[in-house]
């Protein structure tokens, strides 16, 4: 966001309230959601209506500077001028047909995406879920039809997150989300991540891939090392195993790069993008080499939505936005500024367990009460989350100003001391 950051705490704004919406409160609004929605989400405090670069507004007026981006989705901020543009452009042509024809803006969108990296082929879905899927189900035929049909099992880690449908929760190295939906798929196994010799140990007569994420995002903002993600790729080269990278949250600029595997310099197989890939709007994709994407004979897979006209032109303007305003590059300078910024903010605090950083992918793990730092964040205008437990998880846009950096720390660090950890005791 352009220009001077105010102060949050005091900024307030006229006319922020979108007209077509029924004119309810925070409170009105959590109603109306416990009437007629599944309770998987629990009690939320907040309703937003609005949002603007850094900024988004919620349905009692207030301002709130965002650095949580939709969990890494809005990762040029809210209302994007040119994703926004694109929307209302494409929105007035064609908003969606099928995948039984051909898609001109999804064929665009794929030609950037693959022209920039190392893959040869892109399938399109509506979610990283479904990105993963398809991961899952082209490793498993190609391993049929090239290894037997007894290759067929995928390394997985602990910590990791790679969906919520039944194939990527069970992958996924979380138990807390596997809970009451057993029996769970067959064929994956989970070993400690960034542990190079249990994975080796791991492989076995019937596996056929490793699937990882190069940082743990919902597992605590815990990065890989170069050495265990160049070791995965040379034990998969030694075995003929498949090498698959989610960089659903990590990738598409987010720690430093366009891919995050070429901050590691190391190539998968097959890599799977999701969240900020549509920019804003629901879309993933799953990368991968010519000849693993020749597993996909026509009808294998597919996808009614994926990749429509009007998601694909936002996608393509999101890339090309990202590529050619060179936002990878400042995400790197802006998150090294962050963190020093916030080591002077905090001093010596007690609570502060651990502060992992990759670009603008931040986690800083604090030794007790981390919820109640997020509650008195969001009190004075800031949004972040909490995940592994005790970890604050900070994703700005990747466009944030340093004047947006220096409130939040501001914010941050004034909720860190206020609640220090000897009191949780």
């Amino acid at each position: 966001m352009s220009g001077k950051e105010t102060d949050v705490r005091t900024a307030t704004v006229v006319g922020a309230y979108p007209p077509w919406l029924p004119k309810l409160d925070n409170d009105g609004w959590a109603l109306r959601s416990e009437s007629c929605q599944t309770p998987n989400y629990g009690v939320r405090r907040v309703a937003l209506v609005r949002g603007e670069g850094t900024r988004v507004w919620d349905a009692d007026g207030k301002e709130y500077l965002d650095f949580l981006a939709g969990i890494s989705v809005n990762n040029l901020g809210h209302c994007h001028p040119r994703i926004t543009e694109v929307i209302r452009r494409q929105a007035s042509a064609l908003v969606h047909c099928t995948n039984l024809y051909t898609i001109p803006m999804q064929i665009e969108l794929g030609r950037l995406l693959l022209d920039h990296g190392f893959a040869d082929r892109v399938f399109f879905g509506n979610s990283g879920a479904e990105a993963n899927e398809a991961a899952i189900k082209i490793a498993r035929r190609w391993n049929r039809e090239n290894r037997g049909p007894d290759r067929h099992e995928i390394i997985c880690f602990e910590g990791s997150f790679h969906g919520r449908t039944m194939a990527t929760l069970t992958a996924t190295g979380q138990p807390k989300v596997k809970t009451n939906f057993e029996p769970l798929l067959e064929g994956f196994v989970h070993v400690p991540y960034n542990d190079l010799e249990a994975a080796r140990a791991s492989v076995g007569e019937r596996t056929g891939a490793i699937l990882v994420e190069p940082v743990l995002g919902e597992g605590g903002v815990r990065p890989a090392t170069r050495e265990f993600l160049a070791g995965l790729r040379e034990l998969c080269d030694e075995r003929d195993l498949l090498l698959i990278f989610d960089e659903i949250q990590c990738g598409l600029g987010r720690i430093g790069h366009l891919f995050a595997y070429q901050h590691y310099g190391v190539e998968p197989d097959i890599m799977t993008l999701g969240k900020s890939l549509g920019g804003g709007l629901p879309m993933g994709a799953m990368l991968c080499r010519e000849r693993v994407a020749m597993a996909f004979s026509p009808g294998s897979h597919g996808s009614t939505m994926g990749g429509n006209p009007l998601a694909s032109a936002a996608g393509h303007a999101y890339v090309s936005e990202l590529i050619q305003g060179n936002w990878p590059a400042r995400a790197r300078e802006t998150g090294e500024y962050l963190v020093a910024r916030f080591k002077e903010a905090v001093g010596t605090s007690a609570n502060i367990k651990e502060i992992r950083c990759v670009g603008l992918m931040i986690g800083i793990e604090l030794y007790a009460r981390a919820p109640e730092v997020l509650v008195a964040c969001e009190e004075a205008g800031l949004l972040i989350n909490v995940t592994d437990g005790q970890t604050l998880r900070l994703l700005p846009p990747l466009n944030v100003s340093r004047e947006g950096v220096d409130l939040a720390v501001q914010i941050l660090g004034e909720a860190i001391h206020a609640h220090p950890a000897e009191e949780a005791t």
